[in-house]
């Protein structure tokens, strides 16, 4: 299993919002490539970016952070944030993201996703966004009337190397994950499962480390103020018998 440290960019710093809110950011790095370099050394072995100016703009606002993360480091960087059509997914894939993972055009094209990893085999991910239940689009302003469970089911044969769950009502707050809904559906779709949201301490990764069928788990706020020692969540989930 794998542990994806995250980098949020917002006007091409490093942050973590609160509940998903544009507004309550908190910066924690000016300087993306030196955070993703210090990632990189401490051990990580893929890096998840999220371009959140992009989200919301429906395009990519942040580019120019991203292609210095790409340069200061040669670990995986899995992107997601704006990519809505197969320009953009090309683009960035030639550019070195080894993974793009695509969320409100999930939504609103999964024609578009399905082609996608049809052209890219293995290098397309899809990310649903939970509130209260339901998918989150734009970059968490819009809720539509659609489950987690519905919106993962239509990808189930297309070829999507991963979904990432996000459960917004637990992300930036600290407030543990949810493992339950986590579990749930991993068990009801063979396509591997990413947890976001809310982890905030080694326990919540032994938490879902029990969950079958989970990649990896994506933990941001805590790292920067120090809940998680990122070597020590490495260990964790790659079976460290005494973490």
């Amino acid at each position: 299993m794998f542990f994806f440290p995250a980098i949020d960019l917002k006007d091409g710093a490093c942050v973590r919002l609160k509940l998903g809110l544009m507004e309550e950011a908190t910066v924690f790095n000016t300087d993306p490539a030196a955070q993703a370099a210090a990632f990189a050394a401490a051990g990580a072995e893929w890096i998840h970016v999220v371009d959140l100016n992009g989200a919301f703009a429906g395009k990519p606002v942040n580019a120019a952070a991203v292609e210095s993360i790409l340069n200061a480091v040669s670990v995986p960087v899995q992107l997601g944030g704006g990519i809505r059509d197969l320009a953009t997914i090309e683009s960035w894939l030639d550019r070195g993201v080894r993974r793009v993972i695509l969320g409100t055009v999930a939504l609103k094209d999964p024609e578009l996703v399905k082609d996608a990893c049809r052209r890219f085999p293995g290098r397309v991910a899809v990310g649903i966004d939970a509130k209260g239940g339901k998918v989150a689009v734009e970059g968490w302003a819009e809720t539509a009337d659609i489950t987690v469970l519905d919106l993962a089911r239509k990808f189930e044969d297309a070829g999507v190397a991963a979904l990432i769950y996000t459960d917004i009502d637990r992300d930036g707050v600290l407030a543990g994950p949810n493992v339950a809904a986590t579990a749930a559906l991993a068990a009801a779709i063979r396509i591997p499962v990413i947890a976001s949201g809310g982890v905030s301490s080694l326990d919540d990764l032994r938490a879902l480390k029990t969950v079958p069928g989970l990649e990896g788990v994506i933990s941001g706020r805590a790292l920067y103020d120090g809940r998680i020692d990122l070597a020590a969540a490495i260990a964790l989930l790659k079976g460290c018998g005494s973490c």
